[in-house]
């Protein structure tokens, strides 16, 4: 987007972002919402960390305005049911003016970003900015995971074992003394492999197998 884009395509370009506020302090939420809103976000209220949690199943993917000190389940707590969970978006965390070490530490536990108090206008919206273009990228990359998952779900048994002797990074005569196969019929497999997974060459299937999450294939003899 360029510098001199105008407010109606900067609000247009946020429709549908999704920021979860969590914090018991109900006047920080309500100054959070009342400036990302501004600018076209959409926002969820939570009032704790324990309500959080148990809507989090529900929740439509965005991102997290997350405070660390609040009664009953904490930011810490919150960050790691968000973990359980095998929830992936960014979470940024608020914290006490000059609490490096509370900020640092909630970074060390899957933190994506912190914000210190009182809220900036300015420092948030940047904030947000970064965490929407965070999960923009784990999106795709989730959507390149799942078509690699199933291009390497149509390989054979005998075609799925070749692919992890080369991502293992083994030879055709390895592979072939491996599966108690002749070298000739792995290159029969490996090239079937190829064209299945539409790739030309051993970088492109290492890295399509990397994606899907293809296990190496372990030498048992």
């Amino acid at each position: 987007m360029s510098s001199n884009a105008t407010g109606a395509e900067m609000t247009a370009e946020k429709v549908g972002r999704i920021l979860h506020l969590v914090d018991d302090d109900a006047l920080v939420r309500e100054l959070a919402a009342e400036i990302v809103e501004g600018v076209g976000y959409e926002v969820t209220h939570h009032a704790d960390g324990d309500a959080f949690v148990a809507a989090l199943p529900h929740l439509a993917p965005g991102c997290v305005l997350l405070d660390i000190l609040m009664p009953g389940l904490d930011g810490f707590g919150v960050l790691k049911a968000v973990s359980d969970h095998k929830v992936t978006w960014p979470v940024v965390v608020l914290t006490a003016r000059n609490d490096v070490r509370t900020a640092v530490e909630a970074m060390k536990r899957g933190a994506f970003e912190f914000l210190q108090k009182p809220l900036v206008a300015d420092e948030l919206l940047g904030v947000a900015d970064d965490a929407f273009r965070k999960l923009d990228e784990l999106a795709e990359d989730s959507a390149h995971a799942a078509e690699a998952r199933g291009l390497v779900e149509r390989l054979s048994k005998r075609e799925s074992e070749v692919l992890r002797g080369l991502l293992a990074g083994l030879p055709n005569k390895l592979i072939a003394y491996e599966l108690d196969l002749s070298v000739r019929t792995v290159e029969i497999y490996r090239a079937k492999v190829m064209e299945k997974l539409g790739v030309r060459g051993l970088s492109s299937a290492v890295r399509l197998a990397l994606a899907a999450g293809v296990t190496p294939l372990e030498l048992t003899k």
